[in-house]
């Protein structure tokens, strides 16, 4: 009837709008889900295991073993399950009269076994399954279907936790400062690429007066707990500045976080700068010690950093120490991240020359973490450059 396809081909479009909502059809391979495939192969004894996504007329493996990364979807075992949104299970397709004669039965792989769990988008729309195969018959226990279906669900969750994250990244980028310094005669630019969805590095600038204040700072740890101590740090930092000088601010914020970090057992590396309309900088640099400054005639001046991390106690409080940005000058600051991906002590001539190179703070920031990528990123990376101009 042409209600009942109607319906079919809204329900298809519902679900393909939710598995384009997960942002992870053709990704690479992610450690997270990897190991969950290599323990059900391990459980179930096969030679092959999919996480497999419906993607219109393929089936896509976001990570698989024993089998290729795609295939079509037509007459597909992982489609009827998608389909009637429950476990299917075969013991012998070559005796199973809805299976006997399907191309991947009397074709390659010669499935004989398939045992599979819907997956669901966070909006209930079974999107894919956890499935199980082998070429030789089995019959499984119904403690083995209670495990499938337990790995499925920890499928489910990880597929879920990247929406989240999504959210929350969107959230955080809400956060990064949108308006340049009031003050004339600068230029500021920053950017980041995360390792994960939400980045433990974070970057700010804002005014103070006839002043204005720059941060970076680098949680040590990766994720959503990372980001929302950054977050803490951050607003803790903007807050005291209006009432306090630079070192109170940075005590105010170390104070605000240390109960965080001492239960996620982590820090907080920190360069606090407060920029003057004369070109004088005073900052903090708690235990980051990757801030520099190029100068427009040459030379590189490496900031060295005094002072312990927030979250590290420390005997005496964290003194600014102080810099002048002379015309042309820039104060630029990375994080480690991309002191790993360009290759140690090597991100600094390399650094030193995009910044030379570049006529803008934006387009020498856009390099930096160009070149970082083209690296090996393991980490979070950013950047932020502060140009005064050469008049």
């Amino acid at each position: 009837m042409v209600v009942e396809a109607d319906t079919v081909q809204q329900a298809e479009a519902a679900r393909q709008r939710a598995l384009s909502g997960l942002g992870v059809l053709d990704s690479g391979p992610e450690a997270r889900f990897d190991r969950i495939t290599r323990l059900a192969q391990q459980l179930f004894g096969v030679p092959m295991v999919s996480i497999t996504l419906l993607d219109r007329d393929r089936q896509w493996r976001k990570s698989h073993i024993g089998l290729t990364s795609e295939a079509p979807r037509e007459k597909a075992f992982c489609d009827v399950t998608v389909r009637q949104d429950a476990a299917l299970i075969v013991d012998d397709a070559s005796v199973d009269d809805r299976f006997a004669d399907n191309p991947f039965v009397v074709g390659d792989p010669h499935l004989r076994f398939y045992a599979g769990e819907p997956l669901h988008a966070p909006g209930g729309e079974a999107v894919g399954t956890l499935c199980v195969l082998d070429t030789v018959p089995h019959t499984l226990t119904l403690q083995q279907e209670r495990v499938l279906r337990d790995l499925a669900s920890w499928v489910e969750d990880e597929l879920n936790r990247d929406d989240e994250l999504d959210r929350a990244a969107i959230a955080q980028k809400g956060l990064l400062p949108r308006r340049k310094p009031r003050a004339p005669g600068f230029d500021v630019a920053a950017g980041c690429d995360p390792s994960r969805g939400v980045s433990g590095d974070f970057y700010d600038w804002y005014d103070v007066g006839d002043d204005f204040c720059v941060t970076m700072g680098d949680v040590m740890g990766k994720g959503m707990a990372a980001a929302i101590v950054g977050a803490s740090v951050r607003t803790a930092l903007r807050s005291a500045m209006d009432f306090a000088d630079l070192s109170d601010s940075v005590e105010a914020a170390s104070r605000l976080v240390e109960e965080d970090l001492d239960q996620l057992a982590t820090f907080v590396t920190l360069f606090h700068a407060r920029v003057h309309r004369d070109g004088e900088i005073e900052y903090v640099d708690a235990g980051h010690g990757l801030a520099m400054v190029v100068r427009a005639h040459g030379g590189l001046d490496r900031l060295p950093s005094a002072a312990l991390p927030l979250g590290l106690p420390t005997p005496e409080p964290r003194t600014p120490d102080t810099v002048r940005l002379g015309p042309g000058d820039s104060l630029v600051c990375i994080s480690d991240g991309i002191l790993d991906a360009i290759g140690g002590d090597r991100a600094f001539p390399v650094v030193e020359a995009i910044v030379r190179g570049n006529a803008t703070p934006g387009g020498a920031v856009s390099r930096i973490l160009s070149v970082a990528r083209a690296g090996v990123p393991i980490d979070d990376s950013t950047a932020v450059v502060v140009r005064r101009s050469d008049r």
